[in-house]
Formats: structure tokens, sequence, C-alpha cells
């Protein structure tokens, strides 16, 4: 199903791990957190970077970007960061191919676009203007 060429050593070969978030991930709920994906998506002409969907429960959106950049900007309410430097945060991270219910790719990460700008998502959320 996928046409990456690019595959993290962070993603599993198969199914779906857990691995340490830390402050490396946000996370919207809901119709939220996929109309925010969307507009991530149509702004980056479909290079956005690791966008993991939840399908069940709360169905969170987890925007995955570069170490240490989420903790530098003030997020809205709605948008939960992961982690601090002292707590230790896990996400599911599910493999590019195969059986990885109930985690999914909503944007792959790729080669140009290992993880989300954050900028981009400032800009997705309606905070800053492109």
């Amino acid at each position: 199903m996928t046409n990456a060429i690019h595959w993290p050593e962070w993603v599993p070969l198969a199914g779906h791990q857990l691995r340490v978030s830390g402050v490396h991930s946000l996370r919207i709920q809901g119709v939220r957190g996929e109309q925010v994906a969307a507009r991530l998506i149509a702004e980056t002409e479909g290079d956005a970077g690791p966008v993991i969907c939840e399908a069940t429960g709360f169905r969170w959106m987890y925007f995955l970007v570069a170490p240490g950049t989420a903790k530098d900007h003030r997020w809205p309410l709605g948008v939960q960061r992961f982690g601090t430097p002292r707590t230790v945060t896990y996400i599911g991270i599910p493999a590019l191919e195969g059986n990885t219910w109930p985690l999914c790719w909503y944007s792959e990460p790729t080669a140009t676009a290992p993880y989300v700008e954050v900028t981009q998502l400032l800009v997705a959320l309606g905070l800053v203007s492109p």
C-alpha cells in the first residue's frame, strides 16, 4: 500500500511497536485532528511528514516532529504535547505495510519530510499565516 522508498529505522517492519516519544510528538483528538492533518497535507502538496491515525477510542492524530522542536512553541487547547524533559512517553508506531490496526499512517515519513515541520503545523492550525 505504501509508495514510500524511505523506511526510517524507528518504523517497525511489521505490525506496530511502542516507541519512546519524549517531546517529539503532538496529538489532536478526533475530527479536529483529521481536519488539521488534511490541511497540513494539502499545504505541503502531500509531503507533510509522519502523521499517525488511531482508528479506535478518541481517534487521535499524532504529528511526529523533529526532536526538541515542539517545546519552543505555545500550543492551543486541544493540542497535547507529549512528555517533558523529565517524563517518558510512548506512542504506537505502525509499520508502513501490512496489518497495523488500530494504527495507520495518515501521512508517511519520506526522505524529504522525515518529520512534520512545526511551522507548517502551526499554519495548518491557523496560528500563523503561510
